[in-house]
């Protein structure tokens, strides 16, 4: 039974580590290396639903884009082009996206799904610690379901802000279930987000109730 004692609290630490966290605490390649793994069967894992994806995610950042004719928008930690494909769904839509991910196996996939929107959607492999664009770029800049599993979420926050022109719109997501509590570092709480918000120029920042996992955060860059 020594071998129980040992093996058991071993084995929870590794789920807690690979599973629970994905890897966040092991530094961003481990996270794409586990990302190329599950990659073929992401999609059908998170089942994603199309209405609900206009509903919380396009139609809110179309409004907020309201005014700009060809907005160009980054979504960082892109997966297989959620976000991406979400915006250019609607006609309404005339601009840009760039999807960034680390996961060359995510990346792929996105590709092949956004073969139609080739025109206006690119992808780049990158880590979201430091971001490859000038400063005050996009219109807009997500990160949705994802800022918990970088290495720096802290650090990313400001890369974000960083390329976001002033005026411009920030939606990012924040972890709130339970397993938030063992993301110490990763996931926050709503003040301790307002503040690292507020520290690197966002404003006017919404939090808004989304899912049981994740709350919707929205800033503005003054």
């Amino acid at each position: 039974m020594i071998w129980l004692a040992i093996a058991l609290p071993l084995l929870l630490f590794l789920y807690w580590l690979l599973v629970i966290t994905e890897g966040a605490y092991l530094g961003s390649q481990v996270v794409a290396w586990l990302y190329d793994l599950s990659a073929g069967r992401y999609d059908a894992i998170k089942q994603f639903d199309l209405n609900d994806e206009n509903y919380f995610l396009a139609l809110p950042l179309l409004r907020a884009l309201n005014g700009v004719r060809a907005p160009i928008v980054l979504d960082v930690a892109t997966g297989t082009g959620r976000l991406p494909l979400a915006l250019l769904r609607h006609s309404g839509f005339r601009g840009k996206v760039i999807g960034l991910d680390l996961s060359r196996r995510m990346l792929r996939l996105a590709q092949h799904k956004a073969h139609h929107h080739r025109a206006r959607l690119y992808f780049i492999r990158q880590d979201a610690a430091i971001l490859p664009f000038a400063d005050n770029v996009f219109d807009a800049v997500t990160c949705v379901e994802a800022l918990e599993f970088l290495a720096n979420p802290r650090g990313a926050l400001q890369e974000m802000a960083r390329v976001l022109r002033p005026g411009g719109v920030l939606l990012v997501t924040n972890r709130v279930n339970w397993e938030a509590r063992l993301m110490p570092g990763k996931a926050f709480s709503n003040s301790t987000l307002r503040a690292m918000l507020e520290s690197v120029g966002l404003s006017r920042i919404e939090i808004r109730h989304w899912q049981v996992c994740y709350d919707l955060v929205w800033a503005w860059k003054n």
